[in-house]
């Protein structure tokens, strides 16, 4: 890893234990209140990636997951980053089919670019076309692609 990725993952750690609750708070289940509260709006959840998953774009979002995402999610997207585990947070192990099965990539797009839960938004920081190539690379770790895209657009539509 280069001085420059170390660096940079410091400083996303301290952000993050700065803006993270008490220790023993951590501890604390989290309500169920809390994780049903949360919605992401309809107009959002329509919206469709405008790439295509080729290996150019899924390139990108993997370098782009590996320097953003890694330290919680997990290098190969897992689960098991070393920030989650520190702050013993349950992550999706996005090699599971399942796990991203009932999102659309709008309602992914939604929750990378205003965060959701612990996980702080992208959106000042990473260009829309960067959040669409991390969601491009996120759907095909587990094999899905634009493929799963449509599938849970298809899903939604017949609720």
């Amino acid at each position: 890893m280069s001085r420059k990725s170390v660096i940079l993952f410091a400083c996303v750690y301290v952000m993050l234990l700065a803006f993270t609750p008490a220790v023993g708070a951590q501890d604390k289940p989290k309500d169920a209140k809390d994780t049903a509260e949360f919605k992401v709006p309809p107009e959002d959840a329509k919206k469709s990636n405008p790439l295509k998953s080729d290996a150019s774009t899924i390139a990108e979002g993997k370098k782009l997951f590996g320097s953003q995402c890694a330290l919680c999610h997990g290098k190969d997207g897992d689960g098991k980053g070393d920030l989650a585990e520190d702050m013993k947070l349950k992550m999706r192990d996005y090699h599971d089919p399942a796990a991203l099965k009932d999102k659309s990539d709008g309602e992914l797009f939604y929750i990378l670019s205003k965060g959701k839960g612990d996980m702080p938004g992208e959106g000042d920081r990473l260009s829309e076309t960067q959040r669409w190539q991390l969601i491009t690379y996120i759907r095909s770790i587990g094999g899905k692609g634009a493929a799963g895209a449509a599938q849970a657009k298809d899903d939604k539509k017949q609720q």
